[in-house]
C-alpha cells in the first residue's frame, strides 16, 4: 500500500520528537508500506523567521519571505531523513521543487497548479521513503514560492492525489475528529467517520484538526484523508464521501468560534444597490464578512447587521465609515461568539433547527442572529453563553453517548 503521512510542527517540535515520528515511519515501513512523508517546520520555526525578517523591514518582500520561510521545512525534511539512515532505512529528501509540486505565481499564499510525480515515482521504485518539505513549491518562472496557512496538509493531499496513493494521513498533536472540543465538554466522542462536507463546515467554523483548504482538494480529487496523532497509535478520523451510515446520524458536532464580532448599521437608506456598495467595499478591502441580517426597510430606512472576524474589526469600523452619509447610526460588538451545529442527515431529519432553538431559550441564552445551509445552523450568541451553549446542545443531540 503507498501511505503519503504528514506531520505537523508540533509532531516535529524537536529532536526527539522527530526520532518518534522516525519510528513510526520505520514501523510502517516494516508493515511492507511503501512511503512519501510530508513535514511542516518545527514549531515555533516560521514564528522565528518571521521575526528575523521583521529586524530588518516591517513589510519584507513576499518572495525573499517565501524563500525564508521555505526554509523551516527544509530543515525538517533532511533532519527527518537523516534520522531514519541512522536507523537502516533508504531515505531521501526532497523540496518541493525536486517532488515536482508546480504553483501560480502568488507569493506567501500560492496555489497549487500541477504536480510531475516522476522523481518520487522511481525513488518509490528504487524502494526509498521519500520525506518531503511540505508547503512549498516552485511558480513557472523557478523561484520557491509557498502555500499559505496550512500549506502542509495541502501538499500532502496534492501529493496523494497526484501519487494515486491508498490513502493520506495527516498527524497532528490530536488523535482525530470530535463531536466538540474536549476542552469545553469532556464527554465529547471522537468520530470514526466523516463527510468532507462536515469536515469543511466545521473547519471553516472554527475547528482547528484540519485546514479548509486541504479538505477540499481532497473531496474534488476523492483523497481518502485521515486525521490522527502521532503520539498514540490511535486509528483516527476517516474523511470520505457522504454515505447512508452517516446521514442516518443527525448531527455530527457543534462547533464554537470566538473570534467574531458584529456591525450593525442603523438607518441605512434604504435605496437598491446600498448593500452591494457596502459588501463590495468590505471585500475590496479583504474583511472576510460571516453572516449578514437585513431587516424589511420602513420609511425610507432599513437596519443592516454583519459578522467579521474581531482580527478584522478595526479595518471594517474605517471603512464603515465612508458611509457615514447614508447611514444614521453603527454599532459594534466584540463580545459575542458563534456556535454551530452540523450534520449531513440536516438533510434527512425534521426539527434540527428547531430543537437548537429551543435549547439556547430553555438556557435563557438570546440568539442574535441566524445563518443556515443544507448541512449546518449557526447562531450569533453573547460571548459569554458560548461554552454553555455548547454543552446544551452537545448532550440536545445526543452526541455524548
Amino acid at each position: 500500500m503507498l501511505i503519503v503521512q504528514k506531520y505537523g510542527g508540533t509532531s516535529v517540535g524537536g529532536l526527539d520528537r522527530i526520532e518518534n515520528v522516525a519510528n513510526r515511519v520505520a514501523k510502517a515501513r516494516d508493515e511492507g508500506h511503501d512511503l512519501v512523508i510530508v513535514v511542516s517546520a518545527m514549531s515555533g520555526e516560521t514564528n522565528k523567521l518571521i521575526e528575523y525578517a521583521e529586524h530588518f523591514s516591517k513589510s519584507p518582500a513576499k518572495k525573499e519571505m517565501d524563500m525564508l520561510l521555505s526554509s523551516g521545512e527544509r530543515i525538517t525534511a533532511a533532519l527527518l531523513a537523516i534520522a531514519l539512515q541512522a536507523k537502516g532505512y533508504d531515505a531521501q529528501a526532497m523540496t518541493g521543487r525536486q517532488a515536482g509540486i508546480v504553483t501560480d505565481d502568488t507569493h506567501t499564499y500560492a496555489r497549487i497548479e500541477s504536480i510531475d510525480p516522476k522523481a518520487m515515482q522511481n525513488a518509490i521504485k528504487e524502494g526509498k521513503i521519500i520525506v518531503v518539505a511540505g508547503f512549498q513549491g516552485i511558480n513557472k518562472n523557478g523561484s520557491v514560492t509557498t502555500l499559505g496557512r496550512g500549506g502542509s496538509d495541502l501538499s500532502a493531499v496534492a501529493l496523494a492525489a497526484a501519487l494515486k496513493a491508498d490513502q493520506c494521513e495527516i498527524y497532528s498533536d490530536v488523535d482525530g475528529i470530535y463531536t466538540t472540543d474536549p476542552r469545553i465538554e469532556p464527554h465529547a466522542k471522537k468520530l470514526d467517520t466523516i463527510s468532507y462536507d462536515e469536515m469543511l463546515e466545521l473547519s471553516s467554523l472554527g475547528a482547528k484538526v484540519l485546514q479548509n483548504r486541504s479538505v477540499e482538494l481532497a473531496k474534488k480529487l476523492n483523497v481518502k484523508l485521515y486525521a490522527k496523532s502521532s503520539f498514540s497509535d490511535d486509528k483516527g478520523t476517516l474523511i470520505t464521501k457522504e454515505n447512508e451510515n452517516m446521514e442516518a446520524v443527525m448531527v455530527s458536532g457543534v462547533v464554537l468560534d470566538k473570534n467574531q464580532a458584529r456591525v450593525t448599521l442603523r438607518g441605512v437608506v434604504d435605496r437598491p444597490g446600498i448593500a452591494a456598495e457596502i459588501f463590495s467595499a468590505l471585500a475590496d478591502a479583504n474583511i472576510n464578512v460571516d453572516m449578514i441580517i437585513q431587516n424589511v426597510g420602513t420609511d425610507g430606512l432599513t437596519n443592516l447587521g454583519f459578522t467579521v472576524p474581531q482580527s478584522e474589526l478595526e479595518n471594517a469600523k474605517k471603512l464603515v465609515e465612508t458611509f457615514n452619509h447614508e447611514i444614521q447610526g453603527v454599532d459594534f460588538d466584540e463580545h459575542v461568539c458563534k456556535v454551530s451545529v452540523v450534520g449531513v442527515g440536516m438533510k434527512s431529519h425534521s426539527g434540527v433547527a428547531a430543537t437548537a432553538f429551543t435549547v439556547l431559550a430553555d438556557s435563557n441564552i438570546n440568539i442574535q442572529m441566524i445563518s443556515t445551509s443544507e448541512i449546518k445552523i449557526s447562531m450569533i450568541i453573547d460571548e459569554k453563553y458560548g461554552e454553555l451553549a455548547i454543552r446544551a446542545l452537545h448532550e440536545a443531540y445526543g452526541l455524548d453517548k
